[in-house]
């Protein structure tokens, strides 16, 4: 974005990703909104008009529950800019608040997914938001590996189209992670399918010195090897994947390492009966739900002596307090001793590689949650240079 010329009074369509959590109507964690503001701040400072827009939650149309009003009203807190919200998106209001903005001040539309042309990636959707600006700008890593209007159909009407300075550094961060690692390069990666991540493992496999799998998708490599998985999250497709990666596993010169023991639930619910397994070996009626304290401690330690930690979802069901100690703890192990730099796309990477060292504040497990697979999906790439909903408490076994 900085080699964007900008004219004053220009009016440049911003993508940003203000999908921001909600209680009671109120922001409960506003990063995402601060995230863009240097980027949102260098438009003001050359007098663009800005023209931003967002999606909110998952709406099939309009819906005021997930209206964007309460993030516009903590932009304009936040930046000192006179914020004006449409009340349609790419309509004929938007138009009319875009005509009238000033130099500096910001029009944001409504809820990108009130409309269905924009996950439908509709050119004539795409051709209306292209219409309210002279150059775009892309500042939504999270959203922006999705082929919808906003993200990928509107650069076909609307140039140039740049980069942000989160995206910059979200891309940045990451391509550093594959090209130059500190060893030994660790790699954590969680979450509830193999089906998933099987790219982003082969990948690993070829670049890491040591891949530490835990969450749900451990369960498709039990199955691989014969243990019992019980009610657990596991279908014959992943196993069969689990089952090829682990054969691949042996030919590389990463170490694949599983979990050693369980902590199983009955169902899952908070209020579940908990049981700490001797082992991986989940009984029938019973669903794995967390890492145990011996992998734990393994990863615990193994993490300790790395030079650089890459980690990529969740080791259990973390949102629920019964099975959240095997995430704290490697959470913890991270934070220990070096820098950490997390990133909106939700890698948590340690080392000399991790140029911004940020706060990671433990008690906010709002940051776990942000742990997705966005990163995975460039890291996956072939050439690590070419850049394009976070992982759920999908637990319960399918079929």
């Amino acid at each position: 974005m900085r080699d964007l010329d900008i004219a004053q009074g220009q009016r440049v369509l911003v993508r940003a990703d203000f999908n921001v959590p909600f209680a009671d109507g109120a922001i409960t964690d506003d990063r995402r909104i601060r995230a863009a503001l240097p980027t949102i701040e260098h438009l003001r400072e050359h007098g663009a008009r800005i023209v931003v827009c967002s999606h909110l939650g998952r709406p099939k149309s309009r819906d005021p529950e997930t209206s964007l009003r309460p993030v516009a009203e903590r932009l304009a807190e936040l930046s000192g800019a006179v914020v004006h919200l449409a009340d349609d998106v790419a309509g004929p209001h938007t138009q009319e608040l875009v005509a009238g903005a000033e130099a500096g001040e910001i029009v944001m539309l409504e809820n990108l997914r009130w409309e269905p042309g924009e996950t439908a990636n509709d050119e004539g959707f795409a051709r209306r938001l292209a219409s309210l600006g002279e150059a775009y700008v892309n500042d939504a890593f999270g959203a922006a590996h999705r082929a919808h209007a906003s993200t990928a159909g509107v650069c076909r009407f609307l140039r140039p189209a740049v980069a942000g300075f989160l995206l910059e550094r979200e891309v940045t961060t990451l391509e550093r992670l594959v090209e130059a690692p500190e060893r030994p390069f660790v790699v954590v990666l969680g979450g509830a399918k193999v089906n998933d991540k099987v790219k982003l493992i082969e990948r690993f496999l070829t670049i890491a010195d040591e891949l530490l799998i835990g969450g749900a998708m451990c369960f498709a490599f039990f199955r691989a090897q014969g243990h019992s998985t019980g009610d657990s999250l596991v279908d014959d497709e992943g196993a069969a994947i689990a089952r090829e990666v682990l054969v691949r596993a042996e030919a590389a010169r990463c170490q694949l390492r599983l979990p050693v023991d369980i902590v199983a639930g009955d169902r899952f619910a908070a209020d579940a009966e908990r049981r700490e397994l001797d082992g991986v070996d989940v009984p029938d009626g019973w669903m794995g739900l967390d890492i145990g304290p011996a992998t734990a401690r393994l990863y615990a330690e193994r993490i300790a002596a790395a030079g650089c930690v890459f980690w990529n979802g969740p080791m259990g069901a973390f949102e629920l307090e019964p099975f959240a100690a095997g995430t704290r703890a490697l959470a913890e192990a991270v934070a220990r001793g070096l820098p950490v730099v997390t990133t909106d796309a939700g890698a948590v990477v340690r080392g000399r590689v991790s140029v911004t060292p940020v706060h990671f504040d433990l008690t906010d497990h709002r940051a776990l949650q942000r742990w997705g697979a966005r990163p995975g999906q460039l890291l996956a790439l072939e050439q690590p240079r070419t850049a394009g909903a976070a992982w759920g408490p999908r637990w319960k076994a399918e079929g």
